[in-house]
């Protein structure tokens, strides 16, 4: 029986998201917005909210008319987003995050103003050297 307790059970690579401890990471639970068409969001993946309808987007979506997308959280795990209805998912509120590690929409590049809003959320954005 002893021989089981030294059994190794699984491996993690390290993906480099996470670049800090301070401030302590924070998971909250979202609402992302289908697709017109299905798409893999990958873990890192920077999200804007409604001001319109509350759901989260990929930063870099354009808004609808009378609508605001600000930058607000970061995906904790990859998500299938389907196109027949919403999927909520575990998002990060809090924490300090290696930039070169997140994914925005195609052809979109994270701004002074996206970072200002995210700090103002709790998210650090750092670059790791390595």
């Amino acid at each position: 029986m002893a021989k089981h307790l030294n059994n190794k059970v699984d491996a993690m690579e390290y993906d480099k998201l996470i670049a800090g401890m301070t401030p302590p990471v924070k998971v909250i639970s979202g609402t992302i917005a289908k697709l017109s068409a299905a798409a893999q969001y990958p873990r890192g993946t920077v999200l804007a909210r409604s001001s319109a309808d509350g759901k989260l987007y990929i930063l870099g979506s354009e808004a609808g008319a009378g609508d605001t997308l600000t930058p607000d959280c970061i995906l904790c795990d990859a998500e299938e987003i389907g196109t027949g209805e919403d999927v909520t998912a575990a998002v990060y509120a809090a924490g300090c995050f290696n930039i070169e590690a997140l994914t925005v929409n195609d052809g979109y590049t994270i701004t002074q103003a996206d970072k200002d809003k995210l700090r103002e959320r709790g998210l650090y954005l750092a670059q790791l050297w390595d």
